[in-house]
């Protein structure tokens, strides 16, 4: 069981860092909703670095203590968030890898070379979001196992690859580029171009194709969520919001104007409908 303080303190850093993971666990049972929150908080944790650092080896600091939290003992750490990840991996016997793997991941956000190609680009949104698609789906199963890691796998790229899609201009912004660099030699534009803002233009065929492996993915992972028990369906809600994201992504180049987001009132009603019927997503 976890402290209902340090739960607390996982829920409110999630809703404020991560609303739309925070709305979606609304509708995670609620004697694994804690857990889910723990999780999700850590991720919301690990993924602001980039925004509160001055400098790339403030954030390699920063990861550094994460990796410590997870290779050293499991014990109840004075970060109320460390100790909830903690207990969350305890009670369901979920292994520690996948997490150090994403914390390797995040590395690359600190610094502004773009992915080499789109492998790359599929391998980074895998270990930085797949991974928690698995390990709610091993959650919601009290730690057993729930299918082939190959769905969860689809969700996190179609997941991750949406979002980076639609925050691609503010990325931009901030230094980040999160079109692949052999896509970008392919169209004769440049990373910095991109930063500037002056080859924003040039780039929106590839903001396209790029959407549209994320609906790929996403289709991919609709199409085996039939074989999943209903109750890990609540796992895969999330992706409710996927559709109406990419196609506020439609005619749109996010590199230069901001894409629309779902209107607040249809979220907790999709992610709802998801996690209760699965297929209707």
């Amino acid at each position: 069981m976890l402290d209902p303080h340090k739960s607390g303190e996982c829920e409110a850093l999630l809703q404020n860092h991560d609303p739309d993971r925070w709305l979606a666990c609304r509708f995670i049972p609620a004697r694994h909703r804690a857990a889910v929150m723990a999780l999700y908080a850590f991720n919301a944790d690990v993924a602001r670095i980039r925004s509160v650092i001055s400098e790339p080896l403030a954030g390699e600091m920063r990861l550094q203590y994460w990796r410590d939290v997870l290779n050293g003992p499991d014990q109840d750490h004075a970060n109320p968030l460390a100790s909830a990840l903690w207990a969350v991996l305890h009670r369901y016997q979920l292994p520690t890898a996948p997490l150090l793997a994403l914390l390797d991941a995040r590395v690359d956000d600190l610094y502004d070379a773009p992915p080499v190609d789109v492998t790359a680009l599929e391998l980074y949104c895998g270990e930085t979001c797949s991974v928690l698609f698995r390990y709610v789906t091993l959650i919601l199963a009290d730690g057993e196992e729930t299918g082939p890691a190959s769905l969860s796998g689809m969700a996190g790229v179609a997941y991750a690859l949406t979002g980076l899609l639609r925050a691609s201009g503010w990325l931009a912004a901030e230094g980040r580029v999160v079109i692949p660099q052999s896509m970008l030699e392919a169209k004769g534009v440049t990373a910095e171009a991109l930063r500037d803002g002056s080859g924003a233009s040039k780039a929106s065929d590839l903001i396209s194709e790029l959407a549209d492996l994320a609906a790929r993915r996403l289709d991919e992972t609709l199409a085996g969520l039939p074989a999943i028990p209903a109750t890990i369906r609540p796992a895969y809600a999330p992706l409710a919001l996927v559709r109406p994201w990419l196609a506020r992504l439609q005619g749109v180049n996010p590199l230069l104007v901001p894409p629309a987001d779902v209107p607040p009132w249809q979220k907790p009603f999709r992610l709802w409908r998801a996690a209760v019927w699965g297929l209707s997503l």
